[in-house]
């Protein structure tokens, strides 16, 4: 069975089947294509060389998925209450939530689902670390502004770096601070640029300088060299592109944190722009919205 097979980011399968093409089968949120697996930003997990497997009994279907590995997340389309006694028999994969800064799982985490009573599709290796996907953080409900914050957490999650302590962040579009909060939370020297002032508390934070004004209008050459640029600023995703095609060409900022926010329909020509800038892809989030979030990495 040479396929692939795409878990949509939740809401966001049509977006990911106009990506993907052409697709052999879809089941729930779950697509299925031909061939070896391709860049798919609104994939939430990739299924690796998925095997459709016959089962005789939940018994069966467990011992099976025993048999190729131990720890499997489950898809729950359909059939749910026999898949669930089926996960029950299999080993724990740890739900609770992450405390921002652990490595990801090292573990091989596989993922199936049922496509019926009688067969199963599981694969045993994925590109997702975690559980469909899906990323959940013990979250800090007092301090920061807004919970924007987790996506950020997030993307610095899955690229497996993040800000060092003395290095320069700019925050482009940050007001109400969230983003500004979690990076002088990591020890980072942080520009926070806005036309609205930060959150009080943001604002009173030590390592944080606020520049009131545009995040458009602002001139690389008068910022200097940086070592991230961060983005979450509301606004079409052709401006945002136009900005950071500015700061690339200025050659002062070495990796890049981009919200590519949709403002109506998902503008797909847009996003094959943003993936086709060398050494950068866009990928949703489980914590983006209708958004993308577009990583370069230097």
């Amino acid at each position: 069975m040479d396929c692939t097979a795409y878990l949509a980011a939740g809401g966001f399968a049509n977006d990911l089947k106009n990506e993907l093409g052409r697709t052999e089968a879809r089941h729930g949120q779950l697509l299925i294509t031909s061939g070896p697996p391709r860049p798919a930003a609104w994939a939430a997990n990739i299924w690796l060389d998925p095997q459709e497997i016959a089962i005789a009994s939940i018994s069966d279907a467990a011992v099976k998925l025993r048999a190729i590995q131990r720890n499997w997340a489950v898809y729950l389309p359909c059939l749910y209450r026999r898949a669930v006694l089926i996960q029950e028999q299999l080993p724990k994969v740890s739900a609770k939530p992450r405390v921002f800064e652990s490595p990801p799982p090292a573990a091989p985490l596989g993922s199936w689902t049922l496509l019926d009573a009688g067969r199963m599709l599981a694969a045993p290796h994925c590109t997702s670390p975690f559980s469909n996907g899906e990323v959940h953080f013990v979250e800090d409900r007092t301090a920061p502004p807004s919970r924007a914050y987790l996506k950020l957490w997030e993307a610095l999650t899955l690229i497996g770096r993040k800000p060092e302590p003395g290095e320069v962040c700019l925050d482009l579009g940050s007001s109400p601070g969230g983003w500004s909060w979690a990076l002088q939370q990591m020890g980072a020297r942080v520009i926070s640029v806005d036309k609205a002032p930060l959150a009080p508390a943001v604002e009173r934070l030590g390592g944080i300088e606020h520049r009131q004004e545009s995040a458009f209008a602002l001139d690389p050459r008068t910022v200097g060299q940086v070592d991230w640029l961060f983005s979450d600023v509301v606004c079409y995703p052709a401006r945002l592109l136009a900005l950071v095609e500015r700061w690339l060409a200025a050659a002062t900022c070495r990796n890049f944190v981009c919200t590519i926010k949709f403002q109506g329909p998902t503008d797909h020509g847009i996003i094959r722009r943003f993936a086709a800038i060398p050494g950068s892809r866009p990928r949703h989030l489980f914590h983006n919205k209708h958004e993308l979030t577009w990583i370069r990495m230097v």
